[in-house]
């Protein structure tokens, strides 16, 4: 399962942003469930953010949700009101991987 949560960060708070999305990130490597994660910064809008993770399913990543409600609060006013969860339909890793 992906987990995309996309923010809009204003420059002048995106080095704040970088060090809260690392401790969200911790935060969801410590809970049942986790497989990956990854903050991205969108090359075409440089205030365009995403925290992307993987999750072994919905249940999991629902229940990691509330277990880093805390760290995750302070940037909620720049979370863009999306849904976030994705079912994987079909995956295709590069060749040899």
């Amino acid at each position: 399962m992906l987990a995309v949560i996309r923010y809009t960060v204003p420059e002048s708070q995106s080095q704040d942003f970088v060090k809260q999305g690392h401790t969200i990130l911790d935060t969801f490597a410590g809970q049942p469930g986790y497989r990956r994660g990854r903050l991205a910064r969108s090359v075409d809008e440089p205030n365009l953010w995403a925290l992307v993770t993987e999750w072994e399913g919905a249940g999991f990543y629902r229940r990691a949700l509330s277990a880093a409600r805390m760290v995750m609060y302070p940037l909620m006013i720049l979370m863009v009101n999306e849904p976030s969860a994705f079912e994987d339909v079909y995956i295709l890793d590069a060749q040899g991987e």
